[in-house]
């Protein structure tokens, strides 16, 4: 069940942002997402947070602009989702632009399946077989990872960790690694507004500071400078399909990056990642960054290499870009049909946790046939659709089961975590995360164990209310704006994590109902009363009927077929 609210919007504030020069829509939606004047709209990049705020960001300049004139060999350590991918990509070309040569530059990433997570010592030692670096650059990781730098500074690195993940807590004390520089906006005393940055904005930054330092060391002027927002296709990129709080800085950046595409100038790795999924690039927007080229990437660090993601990122040759993404376009078929098939086996799994069809507070489920590549993707889907935080396990090459969880509000699931170490001392062999998303490492037989150790933390944490789920829309839309130039309007706005998309809510009559796909339920509606407006729309995944009269929550979309576009409502729940 799921319950419909509707978002508070201030009256005066929305009069005010539309006296302002909004459109009246949208001066209702913004007001609702705490806009409170123009000003916040401001996406310009002189309205960036300064990296001067960020710590450790000049310290890391420094060793950077000291790496670039001595010409040391540097090497980026990546992680295998899209922001690790974005963030690697950022790294190499910015330090290029920067004044760095070709052979002093490198890059190694993890494969999940053989070395885990992070800067381990293995990929330490990959690292010195590979390219012997003198200074290892971590991107989307490295704030946990003390044994792999311990490592890398025995073999004589400099470590620069750039990360923005939670750091690890010893009975209840921050514990960092022993890097020579690190940056993350969520390491102690560290001032940065947004700390919902994401790893690719993380290096973006450092990227800033780095330029800032060069040119106070004569390098170049404000002139001759290099043009780091070229770089701004990709971190916007990496910014969205990291699902990371799309806050007012983190707007801009997102912002800008869909400017520089809507007008052509991209990597040739993402105008290939556009046409792959069959996306108009002239209408980017942040939904194709986080459903359609995002996957595209992850697919490769789920079940193949992330050489491939950033390969395609790094390359300048417009073929060469095609061929690599037609590749990862491939594997994410292939990545949906594992997805299908562990879903069905968790469905199976399911029906036996809960016989009486109410779910425990929290879920636990393994089978020794999971993928370890898609368990996150089945535990946010089992998620959404049971509203618990969940967990998903699977055998990993080591023997020991890899975990992924998706939470709800009101779990911080890392804590959670970290509750049930204190509890179980020596449960967990590795955890770490963030609130909505965390990992952890378990060998088989604590199973069990585990289960009941994270549904005793969710019975003392979540009340009935927390684990009802709720779906926060912004009421009835207005019968005018139901047109296809709204739907570009909408469009154009930069939505996301923390800044959802509309989501408006109508009572309509039900003329018509089908099922097409055998999964999508099509539907006619009658929308504005007995005399209004007959509307198509759709429930994608949605097979059960619904009532001749229903409350609809849902969004607003333009299906083209033949040339014609029609505008739908694309369903989202029904009360």
């Amino acid at each position: 069940m799921v319950q419909l609210t509707a978002r508070d919007t201030a009256p005066r504030t929305a009069f005010a942002l539309e006296q302002s020069g909004l459109h009246p829509l949208l001066a209702r939606l913004f007001a609702a997402r705490g806009i409170r004047n123009a000003d916040d709209l401001d996406d310009n990049l002189a309205r960036l947070l300064p990296p001067s705020q960020l710590k450790g960001s000049e310290a890391a300049a420094q060793l950077l602009a000291d790496a670039l004139q001595q010409g040391l060999r540097l090497c980026v350590v990546a992680d295998y989702d899209c922001d690790g991918a974005t963030a690697c990509a950022v790294a190499l070309r910015g330090l290029a632009m920067l004044g760095a040569r070709t052979e002093q530059l490198h890059y190694v990433v993890p494969d999940r399946a053989v070395h885990g997570y992070g800067l381990t010592p293995t990929i330490v030692d990959l690292a010195q077989a590979q390219c012997q670096p003198q200074v290892l650059i971590t991107v989307d990781n490295g704030i946990a990872s003390h044994a792999g730098v311990a490592r890398a500074k025995a073999l004589g690195m400099q470590v620069l960790v750039t990360d923005h993940h939670l750091p690890a807590l010893v009975d209840g004390a921050v514990l960092l690694p022993d890097a020579d520089v690190i940056v993350n906006p969520n390491q102690p005393e560290c001032g940065f507004e947004s700390k919902a940055l994401a790893g690719v904005g993380v290096m973006f930054y450092v990227l800033l500071a780095t330029r800032a330092e060069l040119r106070a060391r004569g390098v170049f002027d404000a002139a001759s400078q290099p043009r780091l927002d070229a770089l701004l296709d990709l971190v916007a990129l990496g910014t969205v399909a990291d699902v990371v709080k799309l806050d007012a800085n983190n707007r801009r950046l997102v912002a800008q990056g869909l400017k520089r595409i809507r007008s052509g100038r991209m990597q040739p790795g993402v105008a290939a990642l556009f046409h792959a999924a069959a996306r108009r690039i002239e209408r980017a927007s942040a939904f194709d960054f986080g459903f359609a080229l995002g996957p595209r990437i992850n697919a490769a660090g789920r079940l193949a290499d992330m050489t491939l993601g950033i390969e395609c990122l790094l390359t300048d040759s417009p073929g060469r870009a095609q061929e690599l993404a037609q590749q990862l376009d491939a594997i994410n078929r292939e990545r949906r049909t594992v997805e299908a098939g562990m879903r069905e086996q968790a469905e199976a799994a399911l029906e036996h946790l809960m016989p009486e069809g109410d779910p425990p507070p929290a879920l636990v489920l393994f089978d020794p046939e999971f993928h370890e590549g898609v368990v996150g993707i089945v535990a946010g889907r089992l998620k959404d659709r049971l509203h618990r935080p969940t967990f998903v396990l699977a055998l990993g090459s080591d023997g020991l089961l890899k975990g992924s969880g998706r939470s709800i509000p009101g779990f911080h699931l890392r804590d959670a975590l970290d509750l049930v170490t204190k509890r179980h001392p020596d449960l967990l062999k590795r955890f770490g995360g963030h609130a909505m998303a965390a990992g952890c490492t378990l060998a088989e037989e604590d199973v069990d164990t585990f289960d009941a150790a994270l549904q005793q933390v969710a019975r003392e944490w979540l009340d009935a209310a927390a684990l009802t789920r709720t779906l926060a829309t912004d009421g009835p839309l207005p019968l005018q704006y139901f047109n296809a130039e709204t739907v570009q309007t909408l469009d154009e706005v930069v939505w996301g994590q923390g800044f959802p998309a509309p989501v408006f809510c109508d009572e309509v009559d039900v003329v018509q109902q089908r099922l097409v796909g055998e999964t999508h339920l099509k539907l006619r509606v009658r929308h504005g009363g007995p005399q209004g407006t007959l509307r198509d729309a759709i429930w994608f995944g949605h097979t059960d009927p619904l009532p001749d009269r229903v409350r609809l929550a849902y969004r607003l979309s333009v299906d083209e077929f033949q040339g014609q576009q029609r505008v739908q409502m694309v369903v989202e729940a029904a009360q």
